[in-house]
């Protein structure tokens, strides 16, 4: 039983386990409309380009958060531009934009070469390094995510669904994309530490689906969303300590593992002959 529980008298893992849950839950509520909104491929382009912004960042001395969240939020606006236009598609705009981003973050790395943060953490995640400031970080962008989705809840969902019709019925699309824009932002910076920029973007889809798989309402797959992004946070932190591999890694093969089973259940569920409804 102290084996089992060993890990928690250690100040950073509990640190690293709280904001593991936290960026779990993030990253499933985000991810919702990130999915719905057919643009899962931005997870993965948005980190990219985020990891070039955090390059710049450190170049001109400017804060990590402040430098790589303005950048995430001009390259999330960009890639919003872009595909609105009808002969580029949003997937050739997430391309164009966040692989410019990421060659001019390489770039500077190979120009300038004198850095002293682990780019390593920033790429994998690294529970050692997790700090009262990123959890401070993580749960003051969870709870704004939260109050995002709380508030325009109706009119958020509406674009989600139907931007076109929502627009025409007035709501204001335009201004609901540049709060998505940095929402989605903050969650990629926020959860970098935790999960690395080469894994943010698997946390994005992979509740969402299972919960897609799990229910047709869209408030229940919000919920379920959630729950299995925060569970997945905290079972993956914890396993990460015995199996001693990058916490961001284990994270995700836990919820790839649910997936897997889920997606399982499911098309054995649909496999099964529907029983005849009884007469009289």
């Amino acid at each position: 039983m102290s084996t089992l529980v060993e890990p928690f008298s250690y100040e950073f893992f509990r640190n690293g386990i709280l904001v593991a849950t936290l960026s779990g839950v993030l990253t499933g509520l985000v991810g919702v409309y990130v999915v719905l909104r057919g643009m899962s491929y931005i997870g993965h382009g948005l980190s990219h380009a985020i990891f070039g912004g955090a390059v710049a960042s450190f170049v001109t001395n400017v804060n990590f958060f402040l430098g790589a969240g303005t950048w995430g939020v001009v390259s999330t606006l960009l890639i919003n531009r872009v595909a609105r236009r009808r002969t580029i598609g949003a997937d050739a705009a997430i391309g164009v934009v966040t692989s410019a981003s990421l060659a001019f973050g390489l770039a500077l790395l190979s120009r300038f070469r004198s850095f002293t943060r682990n780019f390593d953490a920033a790429l994998f995640g690294n529970v050692l390094g997790v700090e009262l400031a990123d959890l401070a970080v993580v749960g003051g962008v969870t709870l704004a995510a939260g109050l995002f989705v709380f508030l325009l809840y109706r009119p958020l969902l509406f674009a989600t669904f139907d931007p076109e019709v929502a627009e025409a019925s007035g709501v204001r699309t335009g201004w609901l994309d540049t709060g998505f824009a940095i929402v989605l932002a903050a969650t990629v910076v926020a959860t970098m530490q935790i999960l690395g920029v080469l894994l943010i973007a698997a946390m994005l889809v992979i509740p969402p689906v299972i919960g897609r798989l799990l229910t047709d309402s869209f408030g229940r797959m919000l919920g379920l969303s959630v729950l299995i992004g925060g569970l997945s946070g905290f079972a993956g932190m914890y396993l990460s300590w015995y199996l001693n591999i990058s916490s961001g890694a284990t994270i995700v093969l836990v919820a790839a593992a649910v997936f897997v089973v889920v997606y399982a259940i499911s098309g054995a569920r649909r496999r099964l002959p529907q029983r005849e409804p009884a007469v009289g």
